[in-house]
């Protein structure tokens, strides 16, 4: 089937007790078994298991086209356990540009697991291949990168990553499975959060990892977990649950009026540069042409008036709100260094913008006048 399909069908299937056509809410925290410990239904305990997770780990594992799934109480959460589902010792490799939690995850608590972490230019080939050289055992990919919106070769990075028996491990937030599918590049897990696009309207927090293989490695995953809790609530499991089934006609949106506005800020005299895989001017144009279906709904511009300038466009736009995260129906605009603080590697002269469902000419009709004033 289709991710169009599959994104309203999977998990989705009618409840058999009621005959509901969209999935229930299962609230529970426990659940009846024999007195043996028997397990009645197949459930015994939310936190190892819930009804309504089950069918969100359906719904993603299917559009990812991952053999299993597992769900989190936040994309940090997902991050954490995999990383720490790794021996002792084991060396990371991931980007210099990405999301500034897992940044800031890899500089102060994985050394503390002793693990090793080194960042690079994912983008060059010959930079990975020097560094895999060393040992590796994890390569870690965001495609497009935050901030910058970098394209990395998640065929070629797997090629690299198999070769010395290591995983590749692709964060596909901002491209969501309907504009790219890690697993059939090659990559061994995929890791959302599903905050952003999956849910889709800006409140729900959650995270998942998608499985090419349910294999031993997924087993001790799930392992760690059930054991440390970080579990997603039923209910935040039944609004993203909710949220796939909008998410390829919402993504559709998205990447149209990320497009037109990438297209008039790239004609602005203000702008120094405007990175969005979706222009022909981007360095991964083409290749995001090959493994993207479209482009997304997330962009970054830098203004030439440094950051004095990116400060008074985001204080003078009046339909995008100045605020974190991404993927919901509102567009946003943020300061990315001033949010992530003094250790930030962002430009001071960027603003992210993450691109809503609203009128493509209103939201170019904002940037414009808030341009204006610069």
């Amino acid at each position: 089937m289709r991710i169009e399909t599959l994104a309203i069908h999977a998990g989705g299937e009618s409840d058999r007790e009621t005959g509901a056509a969209t999935p229930p809410i299962h609230m529970a925290t426990t659940f009846r078994h024999g007195p043996g410990g028997e397990r009645i239904a197949g459930y015994e305990y939310q936190r190892e298991g819930n009804p309504t997770n089950d069918r969100l780990r359906t719904a993603i594992a299917a559009m990812e086209g991952a053999e299993a799934a597992l769900t989190f109480a936040s994309g940090m959460a997902a991050v954490s356990a995999l990383m720490e589902s790794l021996p002792s010792g084991a060396r990371i490799v991931m980007p210099d540009d990405c999301y500034a939690g897992v940044r800031i995850l890899a500089a102060e608590f994985l050394p503390e697991r002793g693990l090793r972490v080194q960042r690079l230019d994912m983008a060059n080939l010959d930079a990975v291949r020097a560094a895999c050289a060393d040992g590796v055992e994890l390569l870690w990919v965001e495609t497009p990168s935050n901030p910058l919106m970098k394209i990395s070769d998640i065929a070629a990075l797997a090629a690299l990553a198999h070769a010395q028996g290591a995983l590749l491990v692709c964060d596909n937030t901002f491209a969501s499975p309907v504009l790219q599918q890690p697993l059939a590049l090659g990559a061994d897990v995929v890791m959302h959060s599903t905050t952003k696009y999956f849910g889709g309207h800006s409140d729900v927090l959650g995270g998942a990892l998608a499985f090419k293989r349910e294999d031993e490695f997924f087993a001790k995953v799930a392992r760690r977990l059930h054991i440390t809790g970080a579990v997603l609530a039923p209910f935040n499991a039944w609004l993203t649950l909710r949220g796939c089934r909008s998410l390829p006609a919402r993504m559709a949106l998205h990447c149209v009026n990320a497009r037109g506005i990438a297209t008039f800020l790239e004609a602005q005299p203000q702008v120094e540069r405007v990175n969005y895989p979706g222009l022909a001017s981007h360095p991964g144009h083409a290749l995001a042409s090959r493994q993207m279906r479209d482009f997304g709904g997330m962009l970054s511009v830098q203004l030439r008036g440094g950051r004095a300038a990116a400060l008074a466009v985001a204080g003078r736009l009046l339909l995008f709100t100045n605020a974190t995260s991404l993927g919901g129906c509102e567009s946003l605009v943020e300061h990315r260094a001033s949010v992530e603080g003094p250790h930030t590697t962002t430009p001071d002269n960027l603003l992210r913008l993450s691109v809503g469902l609203e009128h493509v000419d209103d939201l170019i009709d904002d940037l414009a006048q808030a341009l204006a004033a610069v």
